[in-house]
């Protein structure tokens, strides 16, 4: 009897006071639009100059521009990813933009013990870490009904979800001396039902959830996270870097293309890994805890919170449109 009360009052009181902070809504993103448009930029913008941050995934797309980015802040850098001869690269260029010193880690994330080596090796060359970017992804493309063998896509969960785990375990009391922030580089794909990106879609939301939970933890500790959504970047993924339905990393320019001309028919645009990178530096520098870009893709999310029916409807045309585009290229 006791809970039937309880649940009849929550179902007096609850709807009402969701409303009024319905009400609120509207005034509270206006106010956030003109502190990121006038007053951060100007007043809250963390100053990165000799301070040190470690970027996975480094090695091309948007790890690399946001390299690029640091670099220009005058950060000192550690670049992580498997390519050595492309981290290499990197490194010359962000020396370039004016980096004043570049530690290159070879390493690959889904090894914990890679992970714990390469935040020490940070701490042993620097002495410190400041932000600590978790960019390293893997993406793949496929229907979930033509997925003969799921665990070919558990590289999927261990690149996007455990590589960012694992160096932030390894991270965090390094983060705590300096009173660090956490950058993650999620995807809009994890609060939005993309068709054929399940996997891909599922990790992200993991990333989100996890970080969001973490953020709560940490702020005793002055740590501060930073989570990014992208839209469509142009990347080595959108390129046709995926990994296979054999769970063989390969370049499928073909099926790519078709997905991306998907995308254009459905008015989904592509952004540029350059411009992309800015954003999320520009918004981790201002304090921001959520980055998402382009900026529209917040509409998605209130409608999904708000009419989840419409963006079903939507998505579910998009994918639709896939089968015409194939037809098309054949």
């Amino acid at each position: 009897m006791g809970q039937l009360l309880i649940h009849k009052l929550l179902n007096l009181f609850v709807p009402p006071i969701i409303f009024i902070f319905l009400c609120i809504i509207v005034p509270h993103y206006l106010f956030k639009l003109l502190n990121s448009i006038l007053i951060k930029p100007i007043f809250f913008t963390e100053d990165m100059t000799g301070k040190v941050v470690l970027v996975t995934g480094a090695s091309s797309g948007v790890g690399e521009q946001l390299v690029y980015e640091y670099a220009r802040r005058k950060a000192r850098l550690v670049i992580v990813a498997r390519r050595k001869n492309l981290l290499d690269e990197v490194a010359k260029k962000a020396r370039r933009f004016g980096s004043p010193d570049v530690l290159v880690a070879c390493a690959d994330v889904t090894k914990v013990d890679d992970c714990e080596r390469f935040i020490e090796e940070t701490i042993k060359y620097f002495g410190r870490l400041d932000h600590l970017v978790n960019n390293a992804g893997l993406s793949s493309l496929c229907p979930f009904k033509e997925a003969k063998n799921i665990l070919n896509f558990a590289p999927i969960m261990d690149v996007n979800f455990w590589g960012s785990i694992y160096a932030t375990h390894f991270a965090i009391p390094h983060l705590q001396k300096s009173k660090g922030r956490i950058v993650v580089i999620a995807s809009v794909t994890g609060w939005l039902p993309a068709p054929r990106l399940s996997f891909y879609a599922a990790s992200k939301a993991a990333l989100i959830n996890f970080y969001d939970t973490l953020r709560v933890e940490l702020q005793p500790d002055g740590i501060k996270i930073t989570i990014a959504s992208p839209g469509v970047i142009d990347s080595e993924m959108t390129q046709g870097k995926i990994l296979s339905k054999e769970g063989v990393v390969k370049v499928d320019k073909e099926l790519m293309d078709g997905m991306i001309e998907t995308f254009l028919l459905g008015m989904i645009p592509i952004i540029s890994s350059e411009s992309c990178a800015k954003k999320i530096v520009n918004g981790a520098c201002q304090g921001d805890t959520s980055v998402t870009d382009p900026a529209y893709y917040g509409a998605f999310y209130l409608s999904k919170v708000f009419c989840p029916e419409i963006v079903h409807w939507s998505f579910t045309w998009i994918n639709s449109l896939t089968p015409v585009v194939k037809k098309k290229q054949q």
